[in-house]
């Protein structure tokens, strides 16, 4: 990891573009102006509720990550972002159901006053919406380049000092790295030429790239992971993460099989099954874009559970993944999941969770987290892949030798050394040796 410096104090306003201004966008939005009010509070939210233990337990120094390491406070940030559709955030928020109207009537001026920017949008690349806020151009980098200056009138526009963009729109359909993502020549003759390999969610994240601003991806799109983009991340110093927001029940999974490894309890199958009302589910109830998701889903476990290292526990499992769109149910996403394992001697257990949760609760203060991180890591010096923001996503980027970290708790520990050692604190191993010499 390349530190250039420790972090100086963030001033002025931060700003946080969203590319989608859905459901969890909104919900993002409204929670952060609704704890700015005191209306609420950040549940959820690493920078804003977490702490960090720093030296040995004697010292009893545990503060407030947002105390230990100089992030933007969130009332120094403003929101802008695209959407296919017109809506301000007040009535896009409405729509998507998520917070109850009461609260939303009480910052109703607030988010009344952000409006979508026209997206970059094209059907074939998420079959089931169609939107009349799209931009206009002939090519995709006529259309990047309309972001660029986007990005830059809102800048201007809010008296920002930095940016970050964290893409909260739907699953693209699936995609394979091709050639024209090779190399940024290469890239940019694909936008001039309108690639068909090229998705719009590649469009955002080369401008965002191009312009110096920390970018997230919080879809499973093929989109900044690219030797192309992730080129322009290093040449242009800017931080990228992702993919895919860690809500539901792949957080359960992150969970609950670290704890299955661990105690060395063996896994016959795992089915997981979802039901999903939002804008989301609609998306994903089109076979191209759940191949995206189930991608995403399915590598989980692989990366947990090592079966290689761990034959007679885990060789063969059976893991399926199924999402079924019910609009009924809207945003209250329901994971159903059966785990067949088996213990001492061979006999056989199961495992049964039902996990009624709310997607756009669970994900936006991972948003919010990520947006502040980013700042930090661009401030920082930091460029290219963030491998310690694992934390937060499914499919977490990692340098094309390595395999993804999925265990939720040595993600975590990963994400605080990288706190400590941007402060240059000491890391801490849980080694506890010392105590008893």
């Amino acid at each position: 990891m390349e530190i250039k410096h420790k972090p100086p104090k963030p001033e002025g306003k931060l700003g946080v573009l969203t590319p989608g201004m859905g459901a969890v966008a909104t919900t993002f939005i409204a929670g952060v102006e609704a704890i700015r009010r005191g209306l609420a509070k950040p549940i959820g939210s690493l920078t804003q509720m977490g702490t960090i233990r720093l030296g040995k337990r004697t010292e009893n120094r545990v503060p407030a990550i947002k105390d230990f390491v100089p992030l933007a406070s969130i009332g120094d940030i403003v929101f802008g972002g695209w959407d296919i559709f017109e809506d301000n955030t007040f009535e896009a928020a409405l729509k998507a159901g998520v917070l109850d109207v009461a609260l939303l009537e009480k910052i109703k001026p607030f988010l009344s006053g952000i409006k979508p920017m026209k997206a970059v949008f094209d059907q074939k690349y998420v079959k089931k919406l169609s939107g009349t806020w799209i931009k206009e151009g002939k090519t995709w980098y006529d259309k990047a380049e309309a972001l660029k200056e986007d990005i830059l009138s809102f800048k201007d526009r809010e008296k920002c000092d930095r940016l970050a963009m964290i893409w909260c729109a739907s699953t693209e359909v699936f995609m394979k790295p091709s050639k024209v993502h090779e190399s940024i020549k290469s890239f940019e003759e694909g936008l001039k030429n309108n690639n068909p390999e090229i998705a719009p969610s590649m469009v955002y994240a080369y401008a965002a790239l191009s312009l110096g601003v920390p970018f997230a991806n919080g879809a499973p799109n093929l989109t900044v992971d690219i030797p192309a983009l992730s080129e322009l991340a290093m040449r242009n110093n800017v931080p990228v993460a992702g993919k895919d927001f860690k809500t539901g029940q792949t957080l359960m999974k992150t969970i609950l099989a670290p704890g299955l490894k661990a105690r060395l309890i063996g896994l016959n199958g795992w089915f997981s099954t979802n039901i999903l009302g939002n804008r989301d589910g609609e998306v994903l109830d089109d076979p191209d874009s759940f191949k995206t998701k189930e991608e995403s889903k399915l590598s989980v476990l692989e990366h947990i559970l090592q079966p290689r290292f761990y034959p007679e526990l885990y060789d063969d499992f059976y893991h399926k993944v199924r999402i079924n769109y019910y609009p009924p149910r809207g945003d209250n996403k329901e994971g159903w999941d059966n785990l067949d394992i088996f213990g001492w001697l061979g006999y056989p257990m199961q495992i049964k969770i039902d996990f009624l949760c709310r997607d756009s609760i669970l994900a936006a203060p991972i948003v919010l987290d990520l947006a502040l991180f980013l700042d930090l890591a661009e401030r920082t010096g930091m460029r290219g892949i963030q491998e310690w923001l694992s934390f937060y996503f499914k499919s977490p980027m990692c340098a094309p030798e390595l395999y993804p970290e999925h265990d939720l708790f040595i993600q975590l520990m990963n994400l605080k050394n990288t706190l400590r050692y941007i402060q240059e604190e000491d890391m801490i191993t849980h080694l506890g040796q010392e105590y008893y010499d």
